[in-house]
Parts: C-alpha cells; structure tokens; sequence
C-alpha cells in the first residue's frame, strides 16, 4: 500500500472486494452477505479509514443531508421544547448514518415554498421532514413535483406518497386528559388550542369536543393560541375573565399550561384548588413546576429517531412504511383536583 492517506481502494484491496462493496458496507444498503459486510467494516477500522462526506456524495449523487423548515417566528422554536427532543432524537440516526440535518426557520411563510425549492434544485438535502401538517397541506403536491422524498409527522388529510410517522393523530392524549377531569367532576372545562392552519391542533381541539359530548358536558369556551408561554398566558387571562369562568381548563401543550397556571394564581384561581389545569407533551420541566402539571406524556426525541429511521429507508429504498408510535399516557400529577363547587346536573 502506498504512504500517505488510506483510501476505499485500499480497504478493497485489503478486504479482498470490490470499491463498490465497501461503499454498501459502510452505507448500511442491502446485497451483502453479513460475514462480507463485517470484514470489510473491521477492515475499515483496522486501517483507520472513513469515507470523506464530499467523496460519498459524489460517488452515489447524493448530498448526506436531510432537511427540516420550520415556517415559525425564531424566537417561537427556542421557546418550544419539543423541536430540541425532536431533532436531538432524529440526530441520534442520522449521526451513525453520516448524514447531516439542514434546519431552516422561516418568521415569513411565505418564503416557505421557495426554500423547498431551493433545496431541491440546488441537491442540498436527499429528503425533508415535514412537521406541522395543514389541512389540505399543499406541500405534499409541491414535493412530489419537485421528487424530493419526505416523511410527515402524523398523516396528511389528502392523498400522500410519502410515509408517515404517527403520534395516534394525539387524540387520545387530550381525551383521556378531558376525561381524567370530568371524571373529578367538572362540568366548566375550556379548552386552550394551537393555530387552527395545524391539522394536530385542530385534532386535539375535536378529541376535547368529542370526550365531553360523549360524557354529557356542555361543551367549554375555546381560545386559539400559538403554543407558546405568552400565548398561554393570555389565553387564560381571557378564560378566568368570562362571567362564568371555567373550573379546568385543557391545554393543547405543556408551555401554555405552565404559564396558565401563573396567571391564574396572580388572578386569585388558585391551581388545583378554583382551577384544574392539564398539559401535553410532559416536557421535563412539567414535574418540577409547583403544583405539578398533570399532562399527556408523549416523547419527542423517540419521534425523531423514527422519523429519521424511515425518511432514510424511504431514501435508499423508494419506500417506507407508516410508523404508529406508542399511545400518549397520562400523567396525573397535583395541578388537577375535584372542583370546590358541587358539580351541575
């Protein structure tokens, strides 16, 4: 072997291969026998060689990068817990894939379209995440067009060539949160939602509609709001100023709950004592805050991890299938308690 820089010849030659069989080995792609493949990666190692990003790119066409564009305001996504879960979960698969995540956050949707555009045209990413799904999302027609594959979290309403990665469409979270409270006897039980244009926060806002209409309860005030804690806060401020205020209130995530409960303390409804207050998501600091926030466990970082999982399946082999994630629980702590007045009948 010449002196210098080992290179995927020299693995070949040593490993007693072709170039090609390398490449498979170290990309994980099927067609090789399992003793093949792991001599050729002990080979690789022995050796200390890896391939360069640049040389891998340009021998299959490809760029090791996968995107995610998020079409919120900045300062929304550092307030928001769950993306940081969500994309440490997905860099857990792409970092042992060599793959490589191109995040964009856009505070204009508008140039949504154009940077889909941008990344597929200029082959900066093999494949896109596509969160925060609309109903009628025309994003789905837009990256067909454009053959870029992507994976959506939670299925899209319209026909859909891509996989998707499913939390149970989070219904049954938010009805076993509405169900946990009208069971403790509360009949005033409101509702804070996401922005209506997201089909998960339209979903939650029915799940909660649906679990009182199916107990019997009149159904409860409804604020929209932006999952975030100022969101949260006002959001509540205009619930417990309604001449009959509510007793409990459902919150579509674990940031506007904790700010709720705040407000609602400075405002005299002592939490659980006048208001019982549930979150979603179960967001590490859920457990800490005083009281406690009762919430709708889900986990982030494993939705990350299988997104990843199949948007690079789905990649390599032009199909994937639909991945249902494991049912939210709920997590009853000290922010929910019966209600001080008798319940109507």
């Amino acid at each position: 072997m010449a002196q210098g820089r080992v290179t995927i010849v020299d693995v070949a030659s040593r490993a007693g291969v072709s170039k090609s069989a390398v490449s498979f080995a170290l990309n994980g792609r099927p067609g090789l026998a399992e003793e093949t493949r792991q001599r050729i990666l002990d080979v690789a190692r022995e050796m200390g060689w890896s391939p360069s990003q640049r040389g891998r790119s340009l021998a299959v066409s490809r760029a090791f990068a996968v995107g995610l564009i998020l079409a919120r305001a900045p300062e929304l996504i550092g307030s928001d817990p769950f993306y940081p879960s969500f994309i440490a979960g997905a860099e857990a698969v792409l970092s042992k894939s060599g793959y490589s995540l191109l995040l964009q956050v856009l505070d204009d949707p508008a140039r949504e379209a154009d940077a889909y555009h941008r990344l597929a045209t200029e082959g900066r990413v093999d494949g896109v995440f596509l969160s925060d799904m609309r109903h009628g999302d025309p994003r789905i027609a837009m990256l067909t067009e454009l053959g870029l594959p992507a994976v959506t979290l939670n299925r899209s309403n319209i026909s859909s060539p891509f996989p998707a990665v499913c939390l149970d469409d989070n219904a049954p979270g938010i009805t076993v949160a509405t169900r946990h409270l009208i069971e403790l006897g509360h009949r005033r039980i409101a509702h804070v939602t996401g922005p209506v244009e997201f089909m998960h926060a339209v979903r939650r806002r029915d799940a909660w509609g649906a679990a009182l209409a199916d107990a019997g309860v009149p159904e409860g005030p409804v604020v929209v709001s932006d999952f975030t804690a100022s969101g949260g806060a006002a959001a509540t401020r205009e619930l417990l100023s309604l001449e009959e205020p509510p007793t409990a209130i459902v919150y579509a995530n674990d940031l506007m709950a904790m700010a709720g409960m705040v407000v609602a303390q400075d405002l005299g409804f002592p939490v659980p004592q006048r208001l019982s207050v549930t979150g979603f998501d179960d967001t590490e600091l859920a457990a800490y805050v005083s009281p406690a926030l009762t919430t709708v466990r889900t986990s982030p970082f494993a939705w990350g991890q299988h997104a990843a999982q199949t948007l690079l399946q789905f990649i390599d082999a032009g199909s994937a299938p639909d991945v249902e994630l494991d049912s939210p629980e709920l997590v009853i702590r000290t922010s929910t308690a019966r209600p001080l007045e008798p319940p109507l009948t």
